[in-house]
């Protein structure tokens, strides 16, 4: 079956590249760093026989084999590589739109729960006054969520407000496990704020 679209001249590009490992069965594992959040970054690696994890997904590619991690499927969905040769040789590039959207299911983590409101009804909100909030950490048995406000809110007279009437209330509400939200936002910054 064929998760990703892998063009032809990304093919050559890659087979090329494994040639050159001079190790027979040597393939590319496929994995999504930090996927469904803002720091989604697809990655590609080297991958030996033998190497790929028991639940990779298989994809086989004319010469090569190409493991992709299974937890990172639903992020790769319209995923294409491909290589474009310029004047410095040429690059490889991933382009996986839907990296960066938080997928949430019956088994999602708080962690999951969290990015995924924050990107699908806080940021959205935020973004009309050039803010958004990002989660840092879960701290106290993941019974409290530590944000960061960026843009817009950072230095905003009306943080205190947003924080509690908005982004606080929203995850409290969505979220039974959170028990408290915190802000560690610098506050005293304050040249970009919506309001001064």
């Amino acid at each position: 079956m064929k998760y990703i679209t892998i063009t032809e001249p990304a093919v050559i590009y890659l087979n090329e590249l494994l040639e050159k490992q001079n190790s027979p069965g040597m393939g590319v594992r496929i994995f999504v760093e930090k996927p469904g959040t803002p720091y989604a970054e697809c990655c590609m690696a080297y991958a030996a026989a033998g190497e790929e994890k028991a639940d990779d997904v298989y994809q086989e590619c004319e010469g090569f084999r190409a493991w992709i991690d299974a937890a990172s499927i639903i992020f790769l969905e319209d995923a294409v590589i491909d290589y474009a040769k310029d004047r410095l040789g040429g690059q490889l590039t991933f382009r996986a739109p839907k990296a960066k959207i938080p997928r949430v299911g019956e088994n999602a983590t708080v962690e999951e729960r969290i990015y995924h409101l924050l990107q699908a009804e806080v940021n959205p909100s935020l973004a009309g006054h050039g803010g958004s909030v990002t989660l840092v950490e879960l701290v106290d048995d993941g019974t409290t969520a530590v944000l960061q406000f960026g843009g817009g809110c950072q230095g905003c007279s009306a943080v205190d407000t947003t924080l509690k009437q908005g982004v606080e209330k929203t995850l409290l509400d969505n979220i039974p496990e959170l028990k408290s939200v915190i802000d560690t936002t610098d506050h005293s910054q304050r040249e970009n704020a919506y309001y001064q």
